[in-house]
């Protein structure tokens, strides 16, 4: 968040959330979105709707929860029309620092006690690893080096869920609701951002996507590239072990239309390729500046035709690039993915394109960890949604904020002068005035300016 006594963020963040405010529909809708954008951006433990309301409004405390949660629960605004308003507000800010590179498509687990909440079921949960009950949302972001932005964000309602009017109707699921597949969800998000005409990208995705082969051809079907995560024993053939042909008709019958595989002659797997590369054939690539140093690792990098069910096909797959992740200290490779991207492309390029989708696991962190992304109590299929777009649009707000401040403003700020205190000032856990530790003094200054009166980002 930006530091204690950052001039102008206040205005900026009263304009922003005026121009949210615009697609709302009702003008009395504005007040609990400042509100509520403001408590997702102060500093509380929890940022549910009871907790929000004490720190937004400390002498009406009983009001403003129901002003809150009828606004977040209840009000029928649209989702989808705030978050295009938030994406029109923000990329114009995320592109000073380079054009949108990557759309990266994901997931995101929240896990839950009890089974009443919205699309709680026991499946998967990325957060702690295993299966259990949770919430799971699917979510496409856009992103450059510099920065990633969500753009969509939908839940997604297991089978045993869509498929029960009774629990349907008490969280309030819309009729036009169905069951999708998470593939299904985001390949419908990357036709809405198409429709909308965001800024295009390679799509990027992780192997839980990338081995769905549907949503692979959807996306090439939609003119778009990617670079997709794949499984070790994802079968392909190599221009040295290319695929069968149709075979030629005989005269009698019907006339062959689907490629037949001979059983001497099938594909091979992605991680017995990459076991068979010849050691001078990997290469060190470095793609990006690291917290601590330079990210590396060797990769190797081959043409290959994706084979998953091809004999039903009449004709073999375009061919595309295999990537392989191999580090040295490890005993076997470690990430594969597929990609649609030119053939030309330059190997550290397509490597950075790859690593790119690393924004999406920051955008996640610092959406639960900062701005409260599952902390939502209510159990309905509006506030769910309601709850994740309002974080996202405070998130969209920080990511403006750094985005507007070149790197010299701040090392500019970590040279100024510390502020003059009181005499006999004494900071909170300092045993003397002298002796006050600089981290007790930042609490101090943060303290003060998110005890300010009016919305502190």
């Amino acid at each position: 968040m930006p530091g204690c006594g950052y001039q102008g963020s206040e205005a900026r963040f009263s304009s922003f959330v005026e121009a949210l405010a615009g697609v709302l529909g009702h003008a009395d809708r504005a007040s609990p979105l400042r509100d509520y954008c403001t408590g997702l951006l102060m500093p509380a433990e929890r940022k549910s709707v009871e907790p929000m309301a004490a720190v937004t409004a400390p002498s009406r405390v009983a009001a403003q929860h129901q002003s809150l949660l009828h606004f977040v629960g209840q009000s029928a605004w649209s989702d989808e029309a705030v978050l295009a308003k938030v994406c029109a507000l923000t990329l114009p800010v995320l592109e000073r620092s380079g054009p949108v590179q990557a759309w990266i498509i994901d997931d995101t687990s929240f896990p839950k006690k009890g089974r009443h909440s919205v699309g709680v079921t026991r499946q998967y949960s990325g957060q702690i690893g295993k299966q259990d009950n949770c919430q799971v949302a699917v979510s496409l972001s856009v992103a450059n080096p510099a920065a990633s932005l969500p753009v969509a964000y939908r839940l997604y309602l297991p089978q045993d869920w869509a498929a029960d009017p009774v629990r349907r109707s008490q969280v309030g699921v819309p009729e036009t609701v169905t069951f999708q597949t998470k593939p299904e969800i985001a390949l419908g998000q990357i036709r809405a951002a198409l429709e909308a005409q965001i800024p295009g990208g390679v799509v990027l995705m992780d192997a839980g996507y990338g081995a769905d082969t549907a949503l692979r051809t959807g996306v090439s079907a939609l003119g778009l590239t990617y670079v997709a995560g794949v499984q070790p024993h994802t079968s392909v053939w190599t221009r040295n072990n290319p695929p069968p042909q149709v075979k030629p008709w005989s005269g009698r019958g019907r006339p062959p239309t689907r490629l037949r595989r001979d059983p001497h002659h099938q594909p091979q797997s992605a991680k017995e390729i990459a076991l068979s590369v010849p050691a001078d054939a990997w290469t060190m690539i470095t793609w990006r500046e690291g917290s601590v140093d330079r990210l590396t690792s060797r990769f190797g990098r081959l043409r290959v035709r994706p084979a998953h069910r091809d004999y039903h096909l009449g004709e073999p797959r375009q061919e595309e690039w295999l990537l392989i992740e191999w580090p040295a200290e490890e005993k076997e490779p470690t990430k594969y993915w597929l990609s649609t991207l030119p053939e030309d492309i330059a190997f550290d390029r397509l490597v950075a394109l790859a690593k790119l989708r690393w924004r999406i696991e920051r955008d996640y962190q610092e959406l639960k960890q900062e701005l409260g992304l599952g902390h939502y109590e209510g159990r309905g299929w509006r506030g769910f949604h309601h709850h994740a777009t309002l974080c996202i649009a405070a998130y969209a707000f920080l990511v403006a904020e750094r985005a507007a401040i070149p790197p010299s403003r701040w090392r500019k700020t970590a040279k100024r002068t510390p502020p003059r205190f009181p005499a006999g000032y004494r900071t909170r856990g300092a045993a003397d005035q002298a002796g006050a530790p600089r981290a007790a003094l930042d609490r101090d200054c943060a303290k003060k300016t998110y005890d300010s009166p009016g919305p502190q980002p």
